[in-house]
């Protein structure tokens, strides 16, 4: 007679090995796993280390932080003077010239208007960057409509304020300036154009294909050139357009044309039931797009848009071959200043702008990574 025994319930799972987890097990998995990993990982860390500590020590040991003149860039490291007569990183160039290369040539009495529209600006974006704020439609319509007119009027002059002419904006002002206004006019004009070219109209859908097609198919160098260089030559004798807003013309529709593309994959990816469910709701065209189709579109391609973005935000430095200078520019201008001519002055300033371009653009790519979690609605079900 043998007895048997039947289990009644399921054990719980045993947790994996002390070994198969964690940082350590995924180094030796990942880094670690052969002879040629172990050799390869050991030269890499080797290499990184090396570069690591030169960068660190030009950066920010040897690195001069204060000095009225490029002397001290040239022989002074720590005190004293370094026999080839180099030194590290030249930051009291950067010092010297931060001012210029946040308003460019703006005037110092005037400079507290842009320093109030860079306020507004924040205390605007914000909220609107939070998710759980109230009064969205107020903080929009605060953000894109009134904000851009008080700007003008406090950047530009007017109604009692001395009036700034644009060739006297510079730095990381027009920077701003070119990447807000564009962001703000290619995202519906880049919607308008995705429905446009979804159209079942022919000469609408032909005029929205043959723009983007077209727009995409030049470089940005040559829309500005033709928005500075060509547009004037269309406008009645005597008219003028500045040439910011030139630039501002010139970024957007660049922008947009690959913004429309965007859109539309987020469009072409919507289930065909999403739009029957609409119409079976009896909805119109206009209200299918805005309450249902559009959302989950836009859901959808936020890698896409804020990548478009992103690469908007840095393109603005190419306005320097149209004789503006945004941040770039206005840091490579200076290098020609004879008080700060070093041998290390441009790669500083050049560290220091990319720097510049890459705190925005790694702010705006961790945005749209938090934004991504906070709409994944399949993500929020799973974990619960």
């Amino acid at each position: 007679m043998s007895n048997s025994f039947v289990r009644t319930a399921i054990l719980a799972p045993e947790p994996p090995p002390a070994g198969e987890k964690g940082m350590v097990a995924w180094v030796r998995r990942n880094l670690l796993a052969t002879p040629k990993d172990m050799v390869l990982t050991t030269l890499a860390v080797v290499f990184i280390a090396w570069a690591l500590l030169h960068a660190v020590d030009w950066l920010f040991v040897q690195a001069v932080w204060r000095g009225p003149d490029r002397t001290f860039c040239a022989t002074a490291v720590q005190g004293g003077i370094q026999p080839d007569g180099w030194s590290g990183a030249c930051w009291a160039f950067v010092n010297a010239k931060f001012d210029q290369f946040i308003y460019g040539r703006y005037p110092l009495d005037e400079r507290w208007r842009p320093t109030l529209v860079g306020i507004l600006f924040v205390l605007l974006l914000v909220p609107m960057l939070i998710p759980s704020a109230p009064r969205k439609g107020v903080n929009a319509l605060l953000l894109f409509g009134a904000l851009p007119i008080v700007s003008f009027f406090l950047l530009y002059g007017g109604y009692g304020l001395e009036i700034v002419e644009t060739p006297l904006w510079g730095g990381l002002l027009v920077t701003l300036v070119l990447s807000f206004v564009g962001i703000a006019v290619s995202f519906p004009l880049g919607i308008i154009l995705a429905l446009g070219r979804r159209s079942q109209m022919p000469v609408i859908r032909t005029v929205c294909i043959v723009f983007i097609e077209v727009v995409r198919g030049v470089p940005l160098i040559t829309v500005l050139f033709m928005a500075s260089v060509m547009l004037p030559l269309f406008l009645p004798a005597g008219w003028t357009v500045d040439k910011l807003l030139r630039a501002i013309i010139g970024v957007s529709i660049f922008a947009s044309a690959y913004m429309a593309e965007v859109i539309r994959g987020g469009l072409q990816a919507i289930p065909k039931g999403q739009f029957e469910g609409a119409d079976s709701l009896g909805l119109g065209y206009w209200q299918k797009m805005r309450l249902i189709i559009m959302p989950q579109a836009i859901k959808l391609v936020i890698p896409g848009i804020v990548n478009t973005f992103i690469g908007m935000f840095k393109d603005t430095s190419l306005v320097s071959i149209i004789s503006m200078f945004d941040l770039l520019g206005i840091v490579r201008l200076n290098f020609v200043d004879p008080n700060w001519a070093t041998a290390v002055t441009p790669l500083t300033g050049l560290i220091f702008a990319g720097f510049s371009f890459w705190l925005f653009c790694f702010g705006m790519s961790r945005y749209s990574a938090f934004m991504e979690r906070h709409l994944d609605t399949g993500h929020k079900r799973q974990k619960r």
